[in-house]
């Protein structure tokens, strides 16, 4: 499964004169997956790093999947809704997972049997239910278990997860675009699934296109997209995307 996620991209060429708007710093963060650890230690180099720095409108952006396959989601939930609390500026893109997670909290049993086959397992035993219980339920029980399993105010907190946003030349989204279709016009389908079709169009957007889904080793630079899920489940790396101006770096939690 994890070598069919993988993705190996082919070179193109840089991005260019693509900007963020005078005074604004932004920190777009990939896929956490339920890295509750990894989150904590980027969070922190975040922090200091635009601690660091001249005074700016500084916010965060997750682009969301910060649930399943990890083995803290329930805690990436919370430290998430803390660092709103506290930081202020911190914004969530719905991801496909998210999606799932909202369907099967519902306690329907055909979205608890997807859940667990995409990474929800992990997610599930993350709440309060022993791997004795777990496993001691079928499925259909133990659909009728999450709507209890689960805090309401989790749900609320996922809910409110956004499906694109714009800032200066950048658009923020989960899995991709679809091309040819206007910013405006994209279905939150596309948004959060979408692979393939978006991956191999080279063809400009209107804006850079930033976002997760898709693992690589290493962050990818196209001509009219980065990608920054770098597989933190798995490989322990977590990325982080600054921008500010016309400038570019990145932050990890890799070695």
């Amino acid at each position: 499964m994890l070598k069919r996620l993988f993705k190996r991209n082919k070179p193109s060429r840089p991005i260019d004169n693509a900007s963020v708007p005078e005074g604004r710093r932004v920190y777009a963060i990939g896929d956490v997956h339920g890295r509750n650890d990894l989150l904590n230690i980027l969070i922190e180099k975040i922090l200091a790093d635009d601690g660091g720095r001249s005074a700016a409108e500084s916010e965060i952006i997750f682009l969301g999947d910060l649930i399943d396959r990890g083995p803290d989601s329930a805690q990436v939930i919370e430290t998430t809704m803390k660092l709103k609390e506290n930081a202020g500026a911190v914004r969530f893109l719905m991801g496909n997972h998210e999606e799932v997670y909202l369907e099967a909290v519902r306690g329907e049993e055909k979205a608890v049997r997807f859940f667990n086959r995409i990474g929800g397992r992990e997610t599930i035993l993350s709440y309060d239910i022993t791997m004795k219980e777990y496993i001691g339920l079928d499925m259909a029980q133990l659909a009728e278990r999450m709507p209890s399993l689960v805090p309401q105010h989790h749900i609320d907190f996922v809910s409110a997860f956004e499906n694109m946003i714009t800032i200066g030349d950048y658009a923020f989204v989960h899995a991709g675009i679809k091309p040819g279709i206007a910013l405006t016009e994209q279905e939150p389908k596309h948004l959060r699934w979408i692979r393939e079709e978006f991956l191999e169009e080279d063809s400009p957007h209107e804006k850079v296109i930033v976002y997760g889904h898709t693992i690589s080793d290493n962050v990818v630079e196209a001509n009219n997209r980065i990608g920054i899920d770098t597989g933190a489940y798995e490989s322990g790396k977590l990325t982080a995307l600054v921008l500010e101006g016309s400038e570019r770096r990145y932050l990890d939690t890799g070695t």
